[in-house]
């Protein structure tokens, strides 16, 4: 039984990743492309008009990479650093969510500008390629509070809010708190399990908890899409979620 729902598991998720590679490449094809610019004595990519939907784009990147992560971490039961990705996504997914809602609610802040100021500055000089330039940053605590002060206004174009419990929850592993690190004890007598948890009670524990960043990524998904006016697709993601709460089970 337990094997059976692994599976099922399994296929429900390569079904969501795939579906999330064909709404990433039509959002991106959206945006001007990135380009080579020219950095010390070589060059990177680069998006030149550093733009709202841009920044967006990027992080639905991440978010793919990082489900993609979260899997491979899970599945060899290294279970401390598949929480702290997970931590990771939680991020992102705030991220894009902030991002989103300045566009779908036209209005662009000047925390929103702040915050895009920040994430395109280069921490490294683009002339010489070296020396460390300082980067500001938004806070956490004024991303999250302006999430609740959207959320609380029951936009209906928000599938799900935050949760910021799971949230909390994972701060342990990214910072390694005692209670987190002490879930890597098990087995009689008991011991640390240095290369991974693989079997072991907290293993069935974390693969249960895998459900929940593939279902806020996909929530990111319908958020970009509406702001970018795709209303089909954001139709399409908002199926994709209720499809993933009817096959799985569970909810976020």
């Amino acid at each position: 039984m337990v094997i059976s729902l692994a599976l099922h598991m399994d296929a429900l998720y390569n079904a969501t990743l795939h579906k999330l590679d064909l709404a990433f490449e039509r959002l991106e094809a959206k945006v001007p492309p990135p380009q080579k610019t020219p950095h010390g004595n070589s060059w990177v990519f680069r998006y030149k008009d550093k733009s709202i939907h841009q920044a967006m784009i990027q992080k639905l990147a991440r978010q793919v990479s990082g489900l993609h992560a979260v899997r491979l971490l899970c599945e060899k039961g290294l279970l401390q650093e598949h929480a702290a990705v997970q931590r990771i996504l939680d991020e992102l997914h705030q991220d894009t969510c902030f991002l989103a809602y300045a566009v779908i609610k036209k209005e662009i802040t000047p925390l929103h500008r702040a915050y895009l100021d920040g994430f395109y500055k280069e921490e490294l000089d683009p002339t010489t390629g070296d020396g460390l330039l300082d980067r500001p940053t938004v806070s956490r605590k004024k991303i999250r509070a302006y999430l609740s002060r959207i959320e609380s206004e029951k936009d209906p174009s928000s599938a799900v809010t935050n949760d910021h419990t799971i949230y909390s929850a994972h701060s342990g592993f990214i910072h390694g708190a005692s209670p987190q690190i002490m879930e890597m004890v098990g087995g009689d007598p008991p011991r640390f399990h240095l290369h991974g948890m693989a079997g072991t009670r907290m293993h069935d524990f974390h693969r249960n908890d895998l459900y929940n960043p593939f279902f806020r990524t996909i929530v990111s998904f319908a958020l970009v899409a509406k702001a970018f006016g795709d209303e089909d697709l954001f139709e399409q993601q908002r199926d994709c979620l209720e499809q993933i709460e009817s096959l799985s089970g569970q909810h976020s």
